[in-house]
């Protein structure tokens, strides 16, 4: 029962930050999952909740033009591993060890695309 009223507790507080959102409790994985919207109807983030509140796994967050700007992941709310930040001009990657970073990389377009080729 306890558990139920975290849960509903957590359900409207994580409804008032959003415009536009839909959550879904996942039985198999024990995580709420969350997509929220820009105005325009575009989604703007998606990602997963524990039971107590706390990021968990990857959350992606995209632009207006709902384009990936982000991706980051969390482990019981601890930011962890590489998380990529994207914009018109750069690719930034940076990589979380114990919730601080610990390495930071950056490309630019032209770089970048000569990297791949």
């Amino acid at each position: 029962m306890k558990n139920m009223i975290m849960l509903f507790t957590f359900l409207i507080s994580v409804g008032s930050f959003a415009q536009g959102r839909e959550l879904k409790f996942n039985k198999n994985t024990n995580l709420i999952e969350v997509i929220y919207y820009h105005d325009n109807g575009l989604i703007t983030q998606t990602g997963t909740y524990s039971l107590d509140g706390k990021l968990q796994g990857e959350w992606l967050s995209f632009n207006t033009a709902g384009e990936k700007a982000i991706s980051a992941n969390y482990d019981n709310g601890k930011k962890v591993g590489k998380w990529f930040y994207w914009n018109d001009k750069t690719l930034k990657e940076v990589d979380y060890n114990n919730n601080a970073i610990a390495s930071v990389s950056e490309w630019t377009k032209k770089s970048a695309s000569m990297h791949l080729n």
